[in-house]
């Protein structure tokens, strides 16, 4: 047998190197392609993608939140009167609807019936006298609502509230004035009273005209007046007259003497209407307001400071 020669023995060496390594190339899998090769699909998949089914519908994930309700803007137009009472309800309500925010606007009956005519924004109107609210009522007749104004929204007119009128005085009482019949007498020098066209003033003058004293006191020159009643219990608590004709309420919350009260004779029942207008942009929340502010919680803090339901 002959040997195989050095040069030969070397040369199958490097044969069987080469086919060793080619083996090896062809078995490399394809996530071993280098940098520049292109990835495969299981190594470039994201963890979110290859998230299983069950992980991306749970409950959690696909719940969504409850969508809140709608903010709303209520204007509210309110007799002075009402000042204390209604601005204490308004932070009530906020607790019980706090998605509606009340915008509340006081002032005499009459200047916000002529704010409402003349076109301001109002969603809900609250009167201290039926007077001004038939003024807007295009149910009444033409005695009470001479100019066919139609601004209350009908079927939501209700009677809400009863007020007293009393005579108060300053504090000590300096004159010593203890009824109305005192108002005929030397010990008055100075009464205030509303303005005729508000609706304290024109029950204080159906007071002064069944005492028969009301000519008397005009030509001596012993009324003057304020604007609403706010400005005549100002007048009283400041001492700057000898009395004024005021609502109980209103003397309550001025934590002044009351030293009488009007009957049934000397004036009118004093009642609150309130009514939805028909100009309301949010009906339903106004409805749903004046509905709260006939309920127990409301009628409460009214009742604290001397109003009544209407009966």
């Amino acid at each position: 047998m002959k040997k195989m020669k050095p040069i030969a023995i070397l040369l199958a060496v490097i044969l069987l190197l080469g086919l060793a390594s080619c083996a090896s190339n062809n078995n490399t899998p394809a996530a071993s392609t280098g940098p520049a090769g292109p990835a495969s699909p299981a190594a470039s998949a994201s963890p979110a993608a290859s998230a299983s089914p069950a992980a991306s519908t749970s409950p959690a994930a696909s719940a969504e939140p409850e969508p809140s309700e709608e903010p709303v803007e209520l204007i509210v137009f309110a007799a002075a009167s009402m000042t204390e009472t209604l601005t204490q309800i308004i932070e009530d309500y906020k607790t019980v609807t706090p998605n509606v925010t009340i915008i509340p606007t006081f002032d005499s009956s009459g200047t916000l019936k002529t704010q409402i005519q003349e076109g301001a924004e109002c969603d809900l109107f609250i009167s201290a006298a039926q007077k001004q609210m038939n003024q807007l009522d295009a149910s009444k007749d033409a005695d009470a609502n001479p100019d066919g104004l139609d601004f209350v929204l009908q079927g939501t007119r209700v009677n809400l509230l009863e007020n007293k009128v009393v005579l108060a005085v300053p504090d000590a009482n300096p004159k010593g004035i203890q009824a109305f019949t005192d108002l005929a007498t030397d010990k008055l020098e100075l009464l205030c009273i509303g303005n005729e066209d508000v609706p304290v003033g024109a029950y204080s003058l159906e007071i002064l005209t069944y005492l028969g004293i009301l000519d008397g006191l005009e030509s001596s020159g012993k009324l003057t007046y304020g604007s609403n009643v706010k400005e005549v219990t100002t007048q009283v608590k400041e001492g700057t007259v000898d009395a004024g004709i005021i609502y109980a309420t209103d003397a309550f919350s001025a934590n002044l003497k009351v030293v009488d009260e009007a009957t049934k004779d000397m004036c009118r029942q004093v009642i609150y209407p309130a009514a939805v207008l028909n100009i309301t942009k949010n009906e339903q929340a106004a409805k749903d307001f004046l509905a709260y502010l006939q309920s127990d919680a409301a009628m409460t803090v009214f009742k604290s400071v001397g109003f009544a339901p209407a009966a």
